[in-house]
Formats: structure tokens, sequence, C-alpha cells
């Protein structure tokens, strides 16, 4: 086994690394591989159920930790990094706890696959299993850390890593940009190990070399090193977060690591890498190399590396021994955590009255008032989106009466509160949710704006799989309280397929997520300031017909109005049959009852439910216990809607109060069309509920 490549002990102290630091960067490197081969060994006996190796990446990963600043700096790890995460702190029965499941796991408390790192002591936030999602919310970390850290002696650092086969991602090119754009604090590093899972570099990134590729980025440092070589990594990593430290932008290390064992033990390399493959890698093993060339500068003999060998061995056996011995999570403990424990929107902590004052507003006016109030009230709170501010260009800001949204929801606020608060995004829809992720676990309140519904689809992965699980994921240890608004729905004629869509249903499956649906102005303003104030993520639909329409006008409320979530109002009371509805179809249920209520002298119970995750069912069965009689009506699809979900509870525990079979009312399954005609034919409308009533009132 070749030394470490013609660097001598001198130039490792000029480094400032002292021998007593070198032999404990061995002391890493060899405890990580050891925990690697233990957890296979455990594997295969059937005693843990996952395991993936960071074998290979040790001496990059260790390098990246020495330079950081532990619980200081904020980490975005992957799952190879098992060296940097003890370099930083976590302890081997720490990963033990984590492979295991055991309750006591700081990662995950047993909810996560091992080696899906996090730490909250040491800010290593938690992984998931989805490749470069991480790169984006590393980004909005490091934008809040700059915003919180303005005015401070020393800037934190945010580093962000992933392989080669992430950088493939879409979501790395917008975080590369945004960085850029912003000149960030940020640390990418590129463990290329030449491989994801099968695939070669050369069938992922173009030319084999993505530092190659992100070479041209404006004021980011772009390194290329040996990543099994340890004084080069730590030499590069160094030089990497001292200039993202010091302001001057984002930095790309590009390390070439190895993969000396599978991707996982899921997958066997002998399918597809040769022999020879697999012996130049050994060739290159980093631990080796550290340890040889220890040897050679003679700062350990052959007697002292194996005493730490066998103490490294001691270490992780007793580590082991006190992790099976950790208690399995409580059974009972599986939804602790979807939400947070600590403040519920659904309480009466978030019922006040109105204190009204001015003109009747519309839907708009009072939603933009309502982000006026909190951002005076909370200095946290940011605003970002497509066409948010208005105007990018601060000096023509004067000169501009200024965009502020699409539908003008955001109208004023960068005037009032600064382009630091209230800015422009890349049009990146997985860019602003998943920055928005990042500043709101370093601890901002984002309230981010997707100007289309039918444009979120992009950002559906970081709202999913990284937003609305990350509480939950990490066992309370971080949170992702941000705000994402959507203007949704149809009935303006000529949106068609991409500017009048519904979709609510998708969202409200997905558990951690709060979503709401107001149909009024008034709701609209006390809604959106719960949403701001509790400490959950939360999706804000806001349906573009009802923005400005007369009817659902209302006078401020108030600075402080809120209404709690899971509470439904009753538009109106009735005897005979109960409407449950939201959104547009809430003022086209009230004109069908209107008339049906003529026709036949009875009287509708019209139910706006306001939030749709969490739903009122208290009120829901409560009105259909009284009319015996129910219609769920939304502008969404109909099949496998929304409203199959009230409908089935409704048969399935309030069947003995049922005179009439539950009735659904929703589009028809297609798209909608931009022919307005056809557009009336797609979306339910007024006649479509006046029907519905009397088959329903006919039983």
């Amino acid at each position: 086994m070749a030394a470490e490549s013609g660097i001598r002990l001198s130039e490792a102290l000029l480094a400032g690394l002292t021998a007593d630091a070198l032999v404990q960067t061995y002391r890493i490197l060899y405890t990580s591989r050891r925990l690697d081969d233990r957890e296979i060994i455990l594997k295969r006996q059937n005693r843990i159920f996952f395991q993936i190796a960071g074998a290979g990446h040790e001496a990059v990963c260790a390098a990246a930790g020495m330079v950081l600043k532990p619980g200081f700096d904020w980490v975005y790890p992957y799952y190879r990094d098992r060296a940097l995460c003890l370099a930083l702190g976590v302890t081997p029965e720490e990963m033990f706890l984590e492979a295991l499941g055991k309750a006591a796991d700081p990662a995950s408390g047993g909810r996560q696959m091992p080696s899906h790192w996090g730490h909250p002591k040491w800010r290593i936030v938690s992984a998931s299993s989805c490749t470069g999602t991480e790169f984006l919310q590393a980004v909005g970390c490091a934008e809040a850390c700059r915003i919180l850290n303005a005015g401070t002696t020393e800037s934190e650092v945010v580093l962000t890593t992933g392989g080669e086969g992430a950088t493939s991602q879409g979501e790395f090119w917008e975080a590369i940009n945004s960085a850029c754009l912003k000149r960030l604090p940020l640390v990418f590093l590129i463990e290329d190990n030449g491989f994801a899972i099968s695939v070669p570099v050369e069938a992922q990134t173009a030319g084999g070399s993505i530092s190659r590729l992100v070479s041209n980025f404006p004021d980011m440092l772009v390194e290329e090193v040996d990543g099994t070589d340890f004084l080069a990594s730590y030499r590069v990593m160094k030089s990497a977060v001292a200039y993202a430290r010091g302001g001057a932008g984002p930095a790309l290390v590009h390390a070439h690591v190895t993969r000396p064992y599978s991707h996982s033990l899921s997958d066997d390399e002998r399918f597809y890498k040769t022999e020879e493959e697999r012996r130049a890698e050994a060739e290159r093993d980093p631990v080796e190399k550290l340890g040889q060339w220890l040897l050679s500068e003679g700062i350990l003999d052959p007697g002292g590396l194996s005493v730490i060998q066998q103490e490294v061995e001691e270490v992780v056996g007793q580590a082991l021994e006190r992790a099976f011995a950790a208690a399995p999570p409580d059974k009972g403990s599986v939804k602790l955590y979807l939400y947070s424990p600590g403040v519920d929107p659904a309480s009466e902590a978030f019922s006040t009255e109105p204190e009204y004052s001015g003109e009747s507003k519309t839907m708009v006016d009072l939603i933009n008032v309502c982000l006026q109030d909190e951002m005076r009230r909370d200095p946290r709170i940011i605003v970002f989106g497509e066409d948010v501010a208005d105007c990018t260009r601060e000096e023509n800001l004067p000169k501009v009466k200024g965009k502020g949204g699409v539908f003008k929801v955001t109208a004023g606020l960068q005037r009032k509160f600064g382009s630091t608060r209230v800015f422009n995004s890349p049009l990146a829809e997985a860019c602003i949710v998943g920055r928005a992720v990042g500043c709101a676990t370093r601890g901002l309140k984002p309230v981010v704006e997707i100007q289309f519904f039918d444009y979120i689809w992009p950002a559906m992965m970081q709202i999913r799989d990284e937003m609305a699980s990350l509480r939950w994921r990490s066992n309370n240890g971080v949170s992702c309280p941000a705000v994402v608004r959507a203007a949704i729905g149809g009935y303006l004629g000529g949106g068609a397929i991409y500017h009048s869509q519904s979709g609510e249903v998708e969202f409200t499956h997905i558990p951690g997520l709060r979503v709401v649906f107001p149909s009024n102005a008034l709701d609209a303003n006390g809604l959106l300031r719960t949403a701001i104030r509790c400490d959950d993520p939360v999706l804000f639909l806001e349906h573009k017909r009802l923005y400005r329409e007369p009817y659902n006008r209302s006078q401020y409320p108030g600075p402080d109005y809120m209404i709690p979530f899971g509470r439904a109002r009753q538009v109106k009371s009735g005897d005979h049959l109960t409407v449950v509805t939201y959104g547009a179809l809430v003022h086209r249920s009230v004109l069908a009852a209107a008339k049906v209520e003529k026709e036949r002298e009875v009287t509708i119970e019209i139910l706006d439910l306001r939030s749709l995750n969490p739903y009122d069912w208290e009120a829901i069965a409560e009105s259909v216990r009284k009319t015996s009689r129910v219609i769920v009506a939304h502008e969404d699809c109909l099949s496998w809607g929304y409203g199959a979900e009230i409908a089935a509870r409704i048969g399935e525990e309030l069947f003995e109060h049922l005179d009439a079979p539950v009735m659904r009312i929703g589009a028809q399954d297609t798209w909608i069309a931009y022919n307005p005609e056809l557009e009336d034919v797609i979306l339910p409308q007024t006649a479509d509920l006046e029907r519905a009533m009397h088959r329903a009132l006919a039983w």
C-alpha cells in the first residue's frame, strides 16, 4: 500500500495539524470503517435491516468535519458521511442506536434507515433518502444564516454533501445558481466515487467531471482533490470553508473517492465492476493510506498503530453492547411529532374576535394586510417567490408602480420591509420551496408563493418528502414551519389546463402538512395569520376567482384576528340537507340552496370547511345527525377526490342517521379547457348543485 502522496509532516504542521491531531484523525477513519464492517455483519445476521457504507469516503469526510465548527456551522449530509459525523461529534454508540432503530437514536428515534444522519446538537440536519434535495435546503439555510448573522463578527458556514450521481438532479443546478446569485456562505462537497449504484460517472456527467462543468459559475471557488488523501483533502476543505465564511461566495469541492463496498447490502457491485476496477479502488484505500503515512513519517510505529486499532475495536464493541441494551421506540409513538407538540393551530389559542375598522376589502386586500401585520410583528418573516417583489432593481423602485405578484397580493411589501425580506426568486418552484425548508429550519419564517397551483409539481418532492416529513423523521430534532401560498382554481374563463386546475387532495393525503382553503376575505385574513403563527408547514390555497369578488368582502378585522384550523364555518343553518364544501363552491352552494328552498319549502345547511387538513369532522357529524342527508361538493375532479374521504367516513360512522345516500359533486374527470363553454361543462355549476339537492331531498 502506497503512503500519502509526498506530503511531509512539516507541511501538515504548517496546515495546523499537530501529530496528535493526525493520530486522532486516523482513529476517526479507522472507527468509521470498523463501524461499517460491524454493521455489515449485523445485517447478515438479520439484527439490523439495512446497511449502506461510507467506506472509501472517510478521508475527505473527516477533513470536512475537522475544518468546520461543530454545533456552530450547519451540515446537510448524505448517507456516506459517517466519518464526517464522527469528526463533528456523533459517537459510535449513537450510530449503532440508529442502525438498531432504538428510541434514543438522536437522528430519528428509530424512524429512519441507518446512515440517514441527523443530530440537533451538532446542527446536522436530518437527511432523507432523496438524492439531491439537500442542496436547495442548504441554500435556504445559508441564506437565513446571512440574514440572522447580519452585524455579527462571524458568519456560520453551511456544508452540503452529495455523490456525483446527485449532481444529475436539476435541484443541484438550481442550488448552485441560487448560491452564486447571492454569494452565500455555502460549501458543496461532491464525493465522487465514480458510480451512482451501477451507473458510471461517464453516463451521469457530461465529460465525466462535475467540477469542470461548474467551473464558470461566478464567485464560486471550485477545487478538485484526491478525496482519499487526507492531508490534501484537509488543505482544500480548509480553503473552501474559509472562502465561504469570508463572504466571497460559495465553494465546491470535487473529491475523488472510492467505493470499495457495494452501494448497499441490497446491491452487489460484482455484477457491474470488474476485478481490475475493484483492485484499483482497494489500492487507494484512505484508511490504509493514512496509516502508512503515519508510519513513514515516524508519527506512529507499528505497535502504536496496532494499539489504536485495538482501542477502536473495544470502543466499537462496547458501543454495540450498550446500543443492544437500549430500549426500542414506544409503539404508541408513531404519530408523535407529525405536527408541533407545543403549538396547536386548532386550539382556542388561535380563536380571537375581530375588531373591525375601515371599508370593506377584497380577499387580495386582506391577505396583503395580514402579511403586512405579521411582518411588522415578527422580523423573522421573509416573503419570496416569482414576481412577488415590487421591483428587483431597487434603483428603479421610485420610477415604477411595482409588480407585487401577478395578482398583486404582495404589492407594496418590498417598499415597506425592504429587499432583504421581500424578494423575487428564480423561476424554479423546487428552488422556492427547498430554500424555504432551509430558511425555516435555520430560524426564519418564510412565506413563499407558488404563482399558480398548476406549477407546484416541480416542488412536490420538497413538499412531500422533505418539508412535511422533517419534524417526524428527525423525532422533533428539526422542523420546518414554512407557509407556501398558491393561487388555485378555475371559473375565470380561458385559464385552460395550466392556470385553472385544482388538486388539493394530493396534499391533504400528506402526513405532517396543514392544508387551508378559505372562501372569503375575512377567513383568508384570519387563517393566514394562523398559518404564519403556527409551528407547522402549511399549504395555503387562494382561489383566484375569489380574490376580488364583491360578495365576499370584509372590513379589516384587526392585527390579531385568527381562526383555528379544523373549524368549519356554518354559512347557513338548515334542517333537511347538509352541504359540505369549501372554496368557490361555497357561494354556488348558497345560490343553489336559495332556489331549492323556495321550490321545496325546506331549509339547507351549508358548511364551509375552510381548512382541509385538519377538517372539522365534529361539525359535519353534528349537521348530518340533524339533517339526515348530505352532499359533499368540491371543484376538484370527482373520482378519488377530497369528498370521497368525507363520504366514506359518513357512511361508516353515521350510517344509522342517513335517510339518503351520501352524494358528491365535483368536476368531470378531465382537464380544464380553454373555451369558456367547455370549462362550464367540466366544472361543477350552481345548476349541478341544485339537481343534486333535489335528488337528495327526494329520498
